[in-house]
């Protein structure tokens, strides 16, 4: 046998992803080479050792070589947080920033067909697409009078540049029931559980699609999705906890952005994490060098750490030695974009109206306000009323300008990635406040980290509440939420 070095492709037009990630495992067990044991097997051979060695003996990291691209068209944006819900794949999804919803782009959840909410759901659900609609004309007047076209920037490009920056704020108006396509890459390990997920959903709609999924998934992976059946004791589970789940006060009265828990020598175990890496010493003797050095030389040893570093490098991974958990109360758009930052650990709360709405500014200077108190009221109206009877399904009404609860736990290396990207000059105003309030809770804990980021833009909190906000806790009845963070 020839012991020259090899790197080539097994092409999945040559062989189906079930076979290669077989073909994968079974190196492990025979001296032939890949393309060699990839020729020898079929249908009935993969099934057979997948059988064997994956389901019987739970070998299961065999199914990650296993990859499926996925196109799921005309989804409900609700049921695409479940479906990207699953940190190990990549997602790329129809952007609210850049495209405009047509009217009728909306799912009616399965478990409203034949009820006495069938009716007002449409009504409602077809009145915030047309006051979309409205509102699209309303800030492209408004943008166009208020963007100044660029020198050398050419008719084309600024008018495109307004309309996007109109479409910006309109998406506040769209309901968790629009449509959307997503395309989904994912090995058959993560695929498998994703599956599993769908068919436990409380919606309908994920139900279906995820037997739609796991129909498509079987075609090329017989045996790797073959036992993605539902997650039974999350029923259970889901009636137990929500018995010792207390009926709170829904009007939020803390402030919007909590640093709850953090390691206030955090900095400290990461330097020393740092010199472990590059030294002899146990974690111990680093820490100890760390804790007694001098403040000039701790920031010399962070100073080190950034140097030469591009705005495309990546930090080291002892950053992770850090962690902080957030409770932040955001508008659903923001979370939309929030959600993709899949290294965070996040739980976030079911979709309601009980927290209020942000008001964008634009929309009041395009003299549109009063429209839209009166599509978020309609909308809370019909949130409310449908809570009562489905929490999960009343959710689909719910527009992107309602708020949200999500606590998460991540670490200082993504933090660094999250603010990087999300507080970038082109980023959403909206996720860019959210981005600048976890820096500044974080900013007085590790001020030697922190002062690393070298954003591109002066902003804080407050300016981007003055700058792009009427209001960012309003109630449906038109009144201010009360909040003791005055930047919110």
């Amino acid at each position: 046998m020839s012991h020259l070095r090899r790197i080539y492709r097994l092409s999945p037009s040559q062989f189906s992803a079930e076979t290669i990630a077989v073909t994968f495992a079974k190196t492990s067990r025979s001296p032939e080479p890949f393309d060699v044991i990839a020729s020898e097997l079929n249908e009935e051979a993969s099934s057979k050792f997948s059988e064997k060695w994956i389901v019987g003996y739970g070998h299961s990291s065999v199914a990650e070589h296993a990859v499926l691209h996925l196109a799921l068209e005309n989804v409900s944006r609700l049921a695409i947080e479940t479906i990207e819900g699953n940190r190990l794949a990549s997602y790329t999804e129809k952007s609210t920033r850049y495209q405009e919803w047509d009217p009728k782009a909306y799912v009616v959840p399965p478990e409203l067909e034949g009820s006495e909410f069938l009716g007002e759901y449409l009504e409602v659900i077809d009145d915030l697409f047309a006051t979309y609609a409205r509102s699209l004309e309303a800030l492209k007047s408004w943008s166009e009078a208020n963007t100044p076209r660029l020198q050398n920037e050419s008719e084309k490009a600024w008018a495109n540049r307004a309309r996007v920056i109109a479409v910006d704020v309109a998406r506040f108006i769209l309901p968790a029931a629009s449509v959307a396509n997503v395309g989904v890459t994912m090995n058959a390990r993560a695929l498998e559980y994703a599956i599993k997920k769908m068919l436990s959903s409380e919606l309908e709609e994920v139900r279906q699609i995820g037997a739609e999924v796991k129909a498509v998934a079987t075609e090329e992976l017989p045996t790797l999705v073959k036992y993605a059946n539902p997650i039974a004791y999350l029923d259970t589970l889901r009636k137990d906890v929500r018995s010792h789940s207390n009926s709170i006060d829904t009007i939020s009265k803390t402030e919007w952005c909590q640093l709850k828990d953090a390691d206030s020598a955090g900095e400290d175990r990461v330097l020393a994490a740092v010199l472990y890496r590059f030294g002899d010493d146990s974690y111990q003797v680093c820490l100890d060098q760390v804790l007694n050095m001098p403040a000039s030389d701790k920031q010399a040893l962070v100073d080190s750490l950034f140097a030469g570093m591009s705005d495309y490098d990546v930090p080291l991974r002892e950053l992770e030695f850090t962690e902080y958990d957030f409770d932040i109360l955001m508008d659903q758009g923001a979370y939309f974009e929030f959600k993709r930052h899949r290294m965070m650990t996040q739980t976030v709360q079911t979709l309601s109206t009980n927290h209020g709405y942000a008001l964008p500014k634009a929309i009041t200077e395009a003299g549109f306000e009063a429209e839209f108190r009166r599509v978020m009221a309609r909308a809370h109206a019909l949130n409310q009323k449908l809570a009562a009877w489905n929490r999960e399904v009343a959710a689909y009404v719910v527009p992107n300008a309602f708020n949200r609860r999500v606590l998460c736990c991540t670490n200082l290396r993504e933090i660094f990635h999250f603010i990087k990207l999300r507080c970038a000059n082109n980023a959403h105003f909206s996720i860019r406040r959210v981005g600048r309030g976890m820096l500044e809770a974080i900013q007085p804990l590790h001020p030697l980290f922190s002062a690393k980021l070298n954003l591109k833009n002066d902003e804080t909190v407050q300016s981007l509440s003055d700058e792009y906000f009427t209001g960012l806790a309003e109630l449906a009845d038109g009144r201010q939420q009360v909040q003791p963070d005055k930047s919110s």
